[in-house]
């Protein structure tokens, strides 16, 4: 298969509209070429392509920031000698100064299929400003290694942030250019926008079901982002970082392991078979003991599990990631009644609004958590209506 970027680099036709403008690029570390050239370099390489400037999302361009919420600096690329702006920095959107830089910005990143994942809502920031500043906006298009199934709620209006700028689910189902086309298309803005689809994406085919295995080498595009499996698991692993529980940060497999000390995990997986058998479907769950050498509880021996998506038999329509993760915290409260689950500290940006309601996008999650009568079914059904309305 070939990415955006492979059809840009090596199509001149393409590159036509391009020629006599100033151009800059939005990447990170796995924005890189089939043939494993970092995209900036590649774009290099074109002499009817003139670049003037980079632009790097959270964790940096070259991934210059290892930890989560750490903010990067602008600087001067040293091979390049362009000018290197970060939007996880001093600011999250490109100000005025950067966008006179450009005439046309290029956007290639490698997105994992999430609503929470800040390289989506970076791209939509991108959009709003560059459609105010009369920029044009090329979107490389990448694959959605989650694959097309969606679940999980969508943004309740009055809960936008950082993690969350649009009313989407949180698994959505898109690639980064279909979603900056539907974003367009819902906000109305009139922008110069042009996606280079991929040539030979089947996100449908197995084994890989969005990821094109075999053909393309995973490059983590955020550091805890280690295998094309976590974005399987991410749209429910995620919603760990608003809690007290470990969501594996400072292990080989975070995002996929997820536990605590002193939790009675037997008991726990016990009462999620119980409440929701269904929601544990399309994967394996391996109970195991793992301790963090950083992040939440390094140093402590945690109970837990590891979500397995790697073997034959994952299956992708039943895997419901968001539901098994929700589910986990529902036997949690049953299980452990006095266990402070919710963590209340300065989340990207937010300090008012607690972390879990708005790595949700609202309330209604936490809400049925804590209502030990609360079953299943019924968020079951506002779980379906969403995933309905988006479908």
């Amino acid at each position: 298969m070939l990415l955006g970027i492979d059809r840009l680099t090596k199509n001149t036709k393409l590159r036509t509209p391009l020629k006599n403008l100033r151009v800059a690029l939005l990447a990170h570390p796995a924005s890189m070429t089939s043939d494993f050239h970092h995209s900036v370099d590649a774009l290099m390489t074109c002499n009817d392509i003139h670049v003037t400037a980079a632009f790097g999302p959270q964790h940096g361009m070259r991934g210059d920031k290892q930890d989560n919420m750490i903010e990067s600096e602008d600087y001067i690329d040293p091979v390049h000698r362009i000018p290197v702006y970060s939007l996880y920095g001093r600011v999250r959107r490109p100000t005025a100064e950067m966008l006179d830089r450009f005439d046309v910005i290029l956007v290639d990143l490698q997105d994992v299929g999430c609503r929470i994942y800040t390289f989506l809502t970076t791209l939509f920031y991108i959009l709003e400003d560059c459609a105010k500043a009369g920029k044009a906006v090329w979107v490389l298009d990448r694959p959605n290694p989650a694959g097309r199934p969606v679940e999980g709620m969508t943004l309740r209006e009055g809960w936008q942030s950082f993690v969350g700028a649009a009313r989407i689910p949180m698994r959505h189902g898109l690639t980064l250019g279909e979603a900056s086309r539907w974003y367009s298309s819902r906000r109305k803005l009139d922008i110069d926008l042009n996606v280079i689809e991929m040539e030979g994406y089947h996100p449908d085919a197995a084994p890989g079901f969005g990821w094109p295995s075999g053909s393309l080498s995973w490059v983590n595009p955020s550091p805890n982002a280690a295998t094309p499996w976590m974005p399987r698991c991410y749209p429910g692993t995620v919603l760990i970082e608003g809690t007290h529980l470990s969501e594996g940060r400072g292990t080989t497999r975070p995002l996929e392991t997820l536990g605590a000390p002193q939790l009675n995990m037997r008991a726990i997986l016990s009462r999620m078979e119980k409440i929701a058998p269904s929601w544990l479907q399309g994967c394996r769950i391996r109970s195991c003991h793992f301790e963090p050498t950083f992040h939440k509880h390094a140093g402590k021996m945690c109970n837990g599990f590891q979500i397995h998506v790697d073997d034959p038999s994952y299956s992708h329509e039943q895997f419901k990631p968001y539901r098994l993760v929700a589910l986990w915290l529902k036997a949690i409260r049953l299980e452990h009644p006095e266990y402070e689950l919710w963590r209340s500290f300065a989340y990207e940006y937010e300090t008012e609004r607690l972390a879990i309601d708005l790595i949700n996008g609202g309330p209604e999650l936490r809400h049925w958590v804590e209502d030990t009568k609360a079953s299943a079914e019924s968020f079951d059904s506002i779980l379906q209506q969403d995933e309905q309305d988006w479908a």
